[in-house]
């Protein structure tokens, strides 16, 4: 019988690309993903690992057996969830994670709501950004997450099941004083030839202002990197430029800054995203997690989803 957890070790190994990343995502050793890696080979008589200098690569057979490991992992989250169906109540850990915005503006009020429903439940929020969220996913250290889609996999990446829950629409936030707070209507070319604030690296701010700016027909001129928002909007308030804020992120009382909501055919927008593994979104916690992180974000739109 094949443990499913040496599989689950193979599928993270598969997507981080070396075993001290996958130890660091399983939270092992990477000893401890070596030896289950090499009793599930010897399981199957095959080789998984072809060592090239000093970094190994699946072989041909470990790639075939990822295409069967992603039906099983399916399989398996659809038992649990028919397993826990079966409960008279919401008891057990449900872990949350999300990018900065979603995390305060969606998770921490639905885990609010699980919690006040649900006392029995032991919830963990954690934010992260995207592409550091589906890793937790797959090594089963999140069960909900709540991303952007520019560091999503495909919609049908067998692994995952992600569903749009928000749309979040971009406001263009300037200083208190800023010419552009006397027009009528502004649309994001108006802001061409501003000084952009945002962080670059491992900023998923970043894609979406760049894909916006790219359909408004500019390349934003980015000179101070900054990624919290508290910190960005002090930023403008000191004059240090401009930037995107989502419009579920709040602007400081004190911050001297006026949030200026953009008109024309490339108003910027971006989606939040819902995602778990594939077969896991009827156990019960999940849906119930679900449920609270939709009635939160039909209660920020004033509409139904």
């Amino acid at each position: 019988m094949i443990d499913l957890r040496r599989l689950l070790v193979l599928r993270v190994l598969a997507e981080r690309g070396t075993v001290t990343a996958a130890a660091a995502d399983l939270h092992v050793t990477p000893s401890a993903v070596s030896q289950q890696l090499r009793s599930l080979a010897d399981e199957l008589g095959v080789e998984l690992l072809a060592r090239s200098g000093r970094t190994v690569e699946l072989t041909p057979a470990a790639r075939s057996l990822l295409t069967h490991a992603d039906d099983l992992g399916a399989r398996w989250e659809r038992a649990r969830a028919e397993i826990a169906s079966h409960g008279s109540a919401l008891v057990g850990r449900l872990r949350l994670c999300g990018v900065s915005s979603a995390a305060a503006a969606l998770l921490v009020p639905a885990a609010a709501r699980l919690r006040d429903d649900h006392p029995r439940l032991d919830l963990h929020i954690r934010e992260l950004e995207s592409d550091d969220c589906f890793r937790q996913l797959l090594a089963h250290r999140a069960d909900i997450a709540l991303v952007l889609p520019a560091h999503s996999p495909p919609v049908d990446d067998p692994r995952f099941e992600q569903t749009v829950v928000f749309d979040d629409a971009q406001d263009l936030l300037v200083p208190e004083e800023h010419p552009l707070t006397r027009r009528d209507a502004v649309e994001l070319a108006d802001a061409a030839t501003e000084t952009w604030i945002v962080k670059p690296e491992h900023n998923d701010s970043y894609e979406v202002l760049v894909a916006a700016c790219a359909a408004a027909g500019f390349t934003p001129r980015i000179t101070h990197h900054l990624k919290e928002w508290f910190a960005v909007s002090a930023a403008v308030a000191h004059g240090f430029g401009v930037c995107l804020l989502p419009r579920m992120v709040p602007v400081p009382d004190h911050h001297r800054v006026v949030r200026i909501p953009l008109h024309g055919a490339t108003r910027p927008t971006r989606v939040i995203i819902a995602a778990t593994r594939r077969g896991g979104r009827e156990h019960p916690l999940v849906a119930a997690g679900l449920d609270a992180v939709t009635a939160v974000a039909e209660e920020l739109t004033g509409r139904p989803r």
